[in-house]
């Protein structure tokens, strides 16, 4: 596939001081005026009455064209009353429209910024012409202009009748001058030349578009929008209705499977659809007709699709990726972009100074390492994109949302459900799910700590001391350290450092004899390691000669500023970059390595040059995809290599049964979960605030889970650490246990020192702390038959360990508001954590119809008896080391935690 042009990328990197409030992006949507592009649709066709059209067995489409037209999708019921739109568009308005725009790019460390210039082509109404349903023997036939203008392609699993929508996107040029958006300036459309302003007509604007929908599942319906080449007519009464006029060159067709770039490419060829009814306006010949058009070294195309439709004005919507600072988005523009979360993310005074040393660095309350294009609502409403174009999702009308697609087409399902737990069901049956993960990683604790092999023994001897339940100990400064302006760094070069870790195979030898297994650290991004002394292989070089890096446009390695230092990244476009770095992590493997941080994965730039040629800005959002890929390839093959070996011994019994790898990623998209086994959160701040500390982890550990990602945990204490004189962000003992009691009850309890260890209170820092991790890991192990369970779930179904009360309780309002206060784990569990310095007691709400709960450490009962009216709050002690945990009441699983927690001496 051939490259397009990548948008014009200003690069942000070596700026001394910078501007401490950047601008806010996105910009607003183009079309988001209050004048709304309108609909129509011809008076005297079979669309003038109210009709149904089937899709597939299960659903069906509703044209109804009073109050303007409108067109509403919901299941087939036996009833009429109780059928429920699963979506709909708002009466008289054009739910389709498009646009032609330029995008400049702002770039630095991870952090990237999108923004349109000046926007054409814009048309101001959307005319329906016909709806049709086709069923197998049409598809067969194979001569449908409709089917073959949405690029229909039938196969064994068709569900039919598919259904086919067409029409006309159109805008009329007012006299002199170009339309344009009242809310944002933007002109939409071309300057008419002098020459047709005297003409006997205004140029019209006019593009085909079809809209196919057709039943994927039982409970997915796919849609996806194609729209051709546009041509500008200029007959005195031109109408809307009417088809495009024919075109000597360029055929639709040849456009439907071209996805233009972000930026505006020029053309030699004038657009203009064709059609089998076109025909040349009677009043102009071919070269006046010519005349009106823009000139060849000026066309354009479309590279924007507006979808927009209703929604309540009471509507609440979740979901949207891994999200730190908000759960739920109505009035809001979420941007679908991976890229790295920010240091504060709007929390003060951390993100002005991240701002004004590093460009947009601090970030802000949408930036986040792993979104999706996909929501749900209160009202059981969902939808999902399937390309990995950049997308921005506008809710900020009451009344409708409208999505701006960079691109030409758009993909995407709406899904049915009656509850939450049915759409995410539904969405990650399509999307994928993780496999079961290995007893091992979720037994005990992961102890995460750095220092080299003598460090490691002595705190080994600690936590035996204590008793501490341990899973692993992962060691991320297994490759050696540096030091840099912002803490000690890793050398990003994956072999062991022999001189840092010492007898690495008797040390991790040495752990697997007492069940704890050893677990490290890689990214995708090599550097040059010519300062290094010890290094036995340069991973760098080799992948440089291999050419399996990267690219800039100069066709040399791009190397990409990262923090203190330049990075080069590998071209997982390229099959071969897939089989070496395989090799790498065989390596690792081999030395008695049992699992590993998948770290990075969102800086691919957006000017970059891979292997596939494909727009670099789409590769940028499905570049996670593939880093989580490559591992999860390598991990499969290897236990289908153990599983192998072990049938061949024929001695099962002296092979662990739970032998399998583990690797966990920050960095994610839309189908993550169908090769990643495992996230974590990333770099919170070691900081109580909202936006970037304790309460944040809290935030994306359900907000994941609400978007598909459903085994997810964060580093116990967070991990950014600055310590300057005047301005200083430190782990206190404090914030370290109250993090602790809140990891004791995700998928992983994992500690992390943080990139500046010394700064930090650790785990290992007092007698207390000690103590305290003690006490966590064992309660975290008294919920391990439940936690195996809930894994089970998440593989099965897609639904997470922990899990916000709305997917269990949606319409309880009080639920549907809830941030980070509170969350259950499994169905079984209550957790309400303490999240503010200095509290010693936190508000539980009940909701109502979910029967009593039991506090775990006093026994006592709450809500059960509460009527229809409204749940129930209790203020609940907390006092360091008792979080404020409950079990259903009754719950055989909650009778099994409580004595579990007494037997290992916790109760």
């Amino acid at each position: 596939m051939a490259s397009s042009a990548p948008p014009k990328t200003a690069k942000k990197h070596h700026a001394r001081l910078n501007n401490p409030f950047p601008r806010a992006v996105p910009a607003p949507a183009i079309l988001s005026c209050d004048a709304a592009p309108s609909l129509s649709f011809p008076p005297s066709s079979k669309l003038a009455h109210a009709h149904d059209f089937a899709v597939g067995s299960r659903f069906r489409l509703r044209w109804d064209p009073s109050l303007g037209g409108e067109v509403s999708l919901s299941r087939v019921s036996s009833g009429e009353e109780s059928r429920r739109a699963m979506w709909e568009t708002v009466p008289g308005v054009a739910f389709l429209s498009a646009a032609s725009a330029t995008t400049k790019a702002e770039e630095c460390r991870g952090s990237f910024a999108l923004r349109d210039g000046r926007a054409r082509l814009v048309p101001d109404r959307q005319h329906v012409d016909n709806i049709r349903a086709f069923y197998r023997c049409d598809a067969e036939a194979g001569a449908d202009d409709l089917l073959r203008g949405a690029a229909f392609q039938a196969s064994d699993a068709t569900r039919f009748p598919v259904l086919v929508m067409t029409g006309l996107v159109t805008a009329r040029k007012a006299a002199g001058a170009s339309p344009s958006c009242s809310c944002c300036g933007l002109r939409a459309g071309r300057r008419a030349r002098s020459a047709a302003a005297a003409g006997t007509g205004r140029p019209v604007l006019s593009a085909r578009y079809w809209i196919l929908l057709e039943e994927k599942s039982d409970t997915q319906v796919a849609f996806s929008v194609k729209i051709g080449d546009y041509q500008w007519t200029t007959c005195a009464h031109a109408d809307p209705a009417r088809p495009p006029l024919p075109a000597a060159t360029a055929t639709t067709a040849a456009r439907l499977h071209h996805r233009p770039s972000l930026r505006l490419r020029v053309s030699a060829r004038v657009h203009r659809p064709t059609g089998k009814k076109a025909r040349l306006a009677p009043t102009r010949d071919r070269e006046e007709v010519s005349a009106l058009l823009p000139s060849p070294e000026k066309a354009e195309e479309f590279n924007r699709v507006f979808l927009t439709y209703a929604s309540s004005r009471d509507e609440r919507f979740f979901g949207f990726g891994e999200q730190f600072s908000r759960m739920e988005f109505k009035g809001k523009r979420v941007p679908v972009l991976v890229q790295e979360q920010g240091i504060g993310r709007g929390d003060q005074p951390i993100t002005f100074a991240a701002n004004l040393v590093s460009y947009r660095s601090g970030g802000n309350w949408s930036t986040t390492y792993a979104p999706s294009p996909f929501y749900m609502t209160s009202k059981m409403r969902s939808l999902y994109l399937e390309e990995y174009d950049y997308s921005i999702f506008d809710l900020t009308k009451p009344d409708r949302v409208q999505i701006q697609i960079y691109s030409d087409s758009v993909q995407g399902r709406i899904l049915d459900g009656d509850s939450p737990t049915e759409l995410l069901t539904s969405y990650t049956e399509s999307t994928g799910r993780p496999p079961v993960l290995p007893r091992w990683i979720t037994s005990g604790a992961v102890v995460g700590m750095q220092g080299g092999t003598d460090t490691v023994r002595r705190v080994w001897d600690q936590l035996q001391e204590y008793d501490v339940p341990v899973s692993a100990f992962w060691l991320q400064d297994w490759v050696g350290q540096r030091k840099t302006s912002i803490g000690s760094q890793l050398w990003w070069n994956w072999e062991v450092d022999d001189a840092h870790y010492s007898g690495w195979k008797d040390l991790v030898g040495d752990l697997r004899s007492r069940g704890i297994r050893t677990m490290t650290y890689c990214n995708p991004c090599l550097v040059p390691m010519d300062q290094k002394p010890n290094t036995k292989r340069h991973l760098f070089e080799e992948a440089k000669k291999l050419g399996i890096l990267v690219r800039d446009e100069a066709g040399e390695p791009y190397l990409m500023p990262n923090t203190a230092f330049d990075v080069a990244m590998l071209d997982l476009t390229n099959p071969e970059a897939h089989a070496w770095f395989k090799n790498i992590l065989r390596g690792m493997v081999d030395d008695g390595v049992s699992g590993w941080m998948a770290d990075f994965g969102e800086g691919l730039p957006l000017d970059a040059r891979l292997h596939s040629g494909e727009d670099p800005v789409a590769a940028h959002n499905r570049y996670p995809e593939l880093w989580a890929r490559v591992n999860r390839e390598f991990a499969d093959e290897w236990r289908a290599s153990q599983v192998s070996s072990v049938a061949e011994t024929a001695a099962p019994e002296e092979k662990d049964a739970d032998d399998g790898l583990v690797f966990f990623v920050r960095s994610g998209f839309r189908e993550s979960s169908r090769w990643a086994m495992l996230f974590w959160e990333g770099d919170q701040m070691v900081s109580w605030q909202a936006n970037d500390g304790i309460k944040s982890s809290v935030v994306g550990l359900l907000s994941g889970g609400l978007s598909g990602f459903p085994l997810n945990h964060s580093d116990a204490g967070g991990y950014c650490t600055v310590d300057l004189p005047f301005l200083r962000y430190r782990r206190s003992e404090e914030l370290l246990l109250r993090w602790m009691e809140v990891n004791a009850f995700t998928v992983v309890f994992r500690t992390h020192e943080g990139n500046k260890p010394a700064s930090n209170c650790q785990f290992y820092s007092s007698r207390r702390a000690l103590a305290h991790f003690a006490r966590c890991a064992k309660i975290y192990k008294a919920w391990e038959f439940y936690r195996a369970r809930l894994v089970g779930e998440a593989a099965a179904a897609g639904l997470p360990v922990a899990r916000h009360l709305f997917l269990h309780y949606p319409s309880d309002e009080r639920v549907q508001a809830l941030t980070y206060q509170q969350f259950l784990v499994g169905t079984e569990m209550m957790v309400v954590p303490v999240l503010d310095k200095g509290r010693s007691a936190v508000t539980a709400y009940f909701p109502a119809g979910g029967g009593a709960w039991r506090h775990v450490w006093t026994g006592d009962e709450y809500g059960g008896g509460v009527g229809a009216q409204g749940g129930f709050e209790a203020e609940v002690e907390a006092r360091v080391g008792y979080p404020a945990v409950f079990v259903r009441a009754g719950s055989p699983v909650g009778e099994r935690f409580v004595s579990n927690l007494r037997d290992l001496r916790v109760l």
